[in-house]
C-alpha cells in the first residue's frame, strides 16, 4: 500500500491518521506540492485532477480522501468504522459530505488563505467556518461522537480541518463540545499528530 502525501494537508493527514488507527503498514510518498509535482505528467497519470492524497493498493488507485476512508474502513475496519446497514452507513456518510462541502469551503479554505496564501474570499470562508462549527458544536452537545455513539470515519473525515480552524483565523475557544470531541479523538489508540494538531 502506497500513500501519496503532503504533511501539511488536512486531507492527507486524515488518511495517515486512519491508517495509524487501523495499525496498517504502508509506504509514504511525499509530493513536492509547492514545486508543482502534483501537476507533472507522471502524477496526472495517477490522478488527472492533480490532487492529493492518492492511495495505491494492489493495483487500485484511489483519489479523494473521503473515498479512501470508505475503502480502508470496508477493507480493514469491519463494521466498526463504517457499518453495512443502510441507516448506519447513511448516518456516517452524511458527515463525509459535510467534510467535502461545508468544512472544505469554510475552515479549510480559510486556512489555505491564511497559512498558504491561496486566493480565497477569507471573510466568506470564515463565516462559513463559523456556521459549520456552530452546527457541529450543537450536534456534539448531547453526543460524544458524530455518528452511532462511537468513533467512525465520520469523525476522521471532519476532525482535521475543524481542529486546524485557528490557523484560518477561526477560534475554537467558545466551542467546548468540539474541544472535548477533539480530546476524545486524540486519546484513541495509535493517534498521530500533524503540524498544528498535537496529542495534548
Amino acid at each position: 500500500m502506497k500513500l501519496y502525501d503532503l504533511e501539511l494537508s488536512g486531507n492527507c493527514y486524515k488518511i495517515r491518521l486512519f491508517l495509524s488507527l487501523l495499525d496498517i503498514n504502508y509506504e509514504l510518498v511525499t509530493v513536492d506540492f509547492m514545486a508543482g509535482q502534483h501537476k507533472s505528467p507522471e502524477f496526472l497519470q495517477l490522478n488527472p485532477l492533480g490532487e492529493i492524497p492518492i492511495l495505491e493498493d494492489d493495483g487500485l488507485v484511489l483519489r479523494d480522501s473521503q473515498a479512501i476512508l470508505v475503502y480502508l474502513a470496508k477493507k480493514h475496519g469491519g463494521e466498526t468504522w463504517l457499518p453495512s446497514d443502510p441507516a448506519g452507513m447513511a448516518q456516517v456518510t452524511q458527515w463525509l459530505s459535510t467534510a467535502a462541502n461545508e468544512i472544505a469551503r469554510g475552515p479549510a479554505d480559510a486556512r489555505r488563505n491564511q497559512k498558504f496564501g491561496f486566493a480565497v474570499n477569507l471573510e466568506a470562508a470564515q463565516q462559513k467556518a463559523e456556521s459549520i462549527i456552530k452546527t457541529i458544536e450543537q450536534h456534539l452537545i448531547p453526543y460524544k461522537w458524530l455518528a452511532l455513539g462511537r468513533p467512525t470515519i465520520a469523525d476522521i473525515a471532519c476532525f482535521p480541518y475543524i481542529a486546524l480552524a485557528p490557523e484560518g483565523g477561526v477560534s475554537l475557544d467558545k466551542y467546548p463540545a468540539i474541544n472535548q470531541w477533539c480530546d476524545r479523538l486524540k486519546k484513541l489508540p495509535n493517534f498521530i499528530e500533524m503540524p498544528g494538531i498535537t496529542a495534548n
